[in-house]
């Protein structure tokens, strides 16, 4: 089953480690896959460009199937292998409704954290502009406080009491956040969610392998 899939995938980006975490959690191991290197623009090698024309990654594929984009292939396994591994979606209503609605705000959270670390990583210190920095971190730091009042809520999970696709979508950029050095005494329930999950086995075993041989910067301590 899981030989017919194919996953091109980069260390440490937060779309490819969620598709690596739904196929752990749907039992799919033993699925092609190849790690690639984002410093050396192997992203838009042939190799990927004829899978992703946008030359990003992940690049995943099931049979004749190409389903690129994270939120898709985590959503596709989901739905095509339901039985199969742990379930992702739950069955009560309310639940439901609130991992839909916490994985797609999610997006909005890589999006904000994205906007203070790229900018940061392109624009060179004379070029920057201290009104943009500023902008940028005020925004991320509204976002994370409002992560923070989520988990404060029922159920260990962002959902409730299972672990689900909310958790699959959004943990890798919360765990981002944190490797970019978030205060965890500042943001205490956004930590303990962290750190609660590092060792779940989908998690653990398809941690970032940059991330065991290095650590990250400083660049969100003071958000």
């Amino acid at each position: 089953m899981a030989k017919d899939m194919t996953l091109l995938w980069g260390s440490g980006s937060p779309p490819c480690w969620r598709v690596m975490i739904a196929l752990e959690e749907k039992n799919l191991q033993g699925y092609n896959q190849k790690l690639l290197d984002f410093s050396k623009g192997e992203h838009k090698s042939k190799e990927v460009m004829a899978m992703n024309p946008r030359g990003q990654l992940p690049s995943f594929k099931h049979k004749d199937y190409v389903v690129n984009e994270s939120y898709g292939a985590c959503m596709y396994l989901e739905s095509q292998f339901k039985s199969q591994g742990n379930k992702l979606i739950p069955d009560c209503p309310s639940e439901q409704a609130k991992m839909y609605q916490r994985m797609f705000e999610g997006l909005t959270l890589n999006q904000k954290m994205a906007d203070v670390i790229y900018y940061t990583w392109k624009v060179p210190e004379g070029e920057r502009h201290d009104s943009a920095v500023k902008r940028n971190k005020e925004a991320l730091t509204t976002e994370v406080k409002l992560w923070e009042e989520y988990l404060k809520g029922p159920g260990p999970f962002l959902a409730g009491k299972d672990f689900s696709l909310a958790d699959v979508v959004v943990y890798p950029s919360i765990a981002y956040l944190f490797r970019f050095q978030l205060c965890e005494e500042r943001y205490p329930k956004l930590a303990a969610y962290y750190n609660s999950l590092k060792n779940r086995p989908s998690i653990k075993v398809s941690w970032p392998p940059t991330w065991l041989e290095s650590e990250g910067s400083e660049m969100l301590k003071d958000v």
